[in-house]
């Protein structure tokens, strides 16, 4: 069952990424992420589209998040 997009605004998405909402805003003026609706505080973006920061049990950042294209490669396992 496929659903909608997770639309929040960019000061949330900061937060979920661990990075700043400027950041947020270069890469939708850069085209990396989609933008849904226009305006000044009307843009939102879909939270399913990034990569959540890694914090531990008391919301301490252990490594931001981002985007996809963004994020280092992992190893793989031998």
């Amino acid at each position: 069952m496929s659903r909608g997009p997770a639309l929040v605004d960019d000061e949330t998405i900061a937060y979920y990424t661990a990075r700043p909402a400027s950041t947020i805003r270069r890469w939708r003026a850069e085209g990396r992420i989609a933008q849904y609706g226009n305006g000044r505080g009307k843009v939102l973006f879909d939270a399913r589209e990034f990569v959540p920061a890694e914090r531990d049990e008391f919301g301490k950042v252990l490594k931001a998040g981002g985007i996809p294209e963004l994020m280092p490669a992992r190893p793989k396992a031998a």
